[in-house]
């Protein structure tokens, strides 16, 4: 459980969803980073959420608004020619350990395709891979290729790696008590504006 909790703090690179920059006069523009949290309040295009601190966020959605859901998976989940994402580390011999998995919808293929840096909100560093799984061998663990655009990386999946599904969702989701990740609009102030919203869907934590 202890895990789970650290992993919400994983970045989602996994949608292009990135680090959405705030631009200021006379500045460069600086990252605006997710707000990761619980939905406390909705009121018809506002949301409040408490973050993992306890601190209280207030959010605008608009037509723009996008909403992904996120299920509790399983390793079994995962399987050649399947598009994946992983947040992960890098081992001595170039390999990549994952920290999770989520395994996308085949509507969302595609989605953030490639190999990038990551930071999660811990400060933490590793790798974010989105593609599509090549070879998949099952023995101790799982190690699978991760195929994008011009590359390839080979990933090791240990068996207790968390593994979520996301798949296209709406904003009916959006209820009290749901575990969500928010990242704010360009440009956005007080309250922020919501560009891209994944919520758990049954009590799921987006472990991104």
């Amino acid at each position: 459980m202890a895990k789970l909790r650290l992993l919400t703090g994983l970045l989602a690179g996994a949608l292009t969803l990135g680090g959405v920059a705030v631009q200021a006069a006379d500045a460069p523009a600086k990252p605006m980073m997710a707000i990761r949290g619980t939905i406390t309040q909705i009121s018809g295009d506002q949301l409040q959420i408490t973050d993992r601190r306890g601190q209280e966020h207030t959010a605008t959605l608009n037509d723009k608004t996008t909403v992904s859901a996120v299920s509790q998976g399983k390793i079994s989940d995962i399987k050649p020619n399947s598009f994946i994402g992983t947040a992960a580390a890098p081992q001595p011999d170039g390999t990549l350990k994952a920290l999770e998995v989520h395994v996308f919808d085949p509507s969302l293929r595609g989605s953030g395709e490639g190999f990038r840096p990551w930071q999660g909100a811990d400060g933490k560093t590793g790798t974010m891979t989105n593609g599509t799984v090549g070879t998949l061998v099952n023995a101790n663990g799982h190690t699978m290729t991760v195929k994008y655009q011009n590359g390839e990386k080979k990933v090791i999946v240990p068996d207790d790696v968390p593994v979520v599904t996301l798949s296209p969702g709406n904003r009916s989701q959006l209820v009290q008590g749901a575990h969500v990740i928010l990242w704010p609009a360009p440009g956005s102030a007080t309250p922020v504006v919501a560009a891209r919203i994944v919520a758990g869907v049954n009590g799921t934590i987006p472990p991104m």
